[in-house]
């Protein structure tokens, strides 16, 4: 799975109609919604605005398109099948249609929607997806550089950190990774967050 970082953006026009291809990192639906409302407000006189997303959540993914209007299956379905096939996660990808007056026919719609979402897609940078977890652990002083080094090796990072008889840190590290943590430091293991 891959994930961007930033947004982008690309702008094509077909046979008179104008098409503004648009992606963006989103991590829940509540920021779907938000980037929608942006869009809707930048692109008053746009015809259409058609999009797709997908999310992954503790819960598994969650995947939606909208054709916005134009003819059933014609806009975010091709939308979302480049998410799908570039195996994008926590991305929204939004196609705006300002109408030419020539109609495209539903193959031409299909095939305008897809090619503005894959040209956006090529556009951005693609970062593999890494899920992480968060570790609470509880160490002596005297074995703090060791979890530093070995935190360095695991691609983690100490995200707080409090000092008293022992120190009580949490750690943030890939997912894949969490099981060599816990090999070495399992009797220190006090809870996932």
């Amino acid at each position: 799975m891959h994930c961007i970082k930033q947004q982008y953006a690309v702008e094509d026009t077909i046979k008179k109609s104008r098409f503004i291809g648009f992606i963006t990192p989103c991590n829940n639906e509540l920021e779907i919604q938000v980037t929608l409302k942006r869009l809707q407000l930048a692109y008053p006189d746009a015809s259409h605005i058609a999009f797709a997303y997908r999310i992954k959540t503790g819960n598994g993914f969650i995947s939606r398109f909208n054709d916005a209007g134009e003819p059933s299956g014609t806009a975010g379905k091709p939308i979302f099948q480049h998410l799908e096939g570039k195996e994008l996660i926590n991305v929204m990808l939004a196609v705006i249609r300002y109408f030419g007056g020539v109609k495209l026919g539903a193959g031409g719609l299909t095939r305008a929607y897809g090619n503005t979402a894959k040209k956006v897609i090529e556009t951005a940078e693609l970062f593999p997806y890494i899920e992480w977890a968060e570790q609470l652990l509880i160490l002596d002083y005297k074995e703090l550089q060791s979890l530093e080094h070995f935190l360095k090796k695991l691609d983690g990072q100490i995200t707080n950190q409090d000092f008293a008889e022992q120190i009580r840190l949490t750690v943030r590290i890939p997912k894949h990774n969490l099981p060599a943590l816990s090999d070495i430091y399992s009797a220190k293991y006090l809870e996932q967050l």
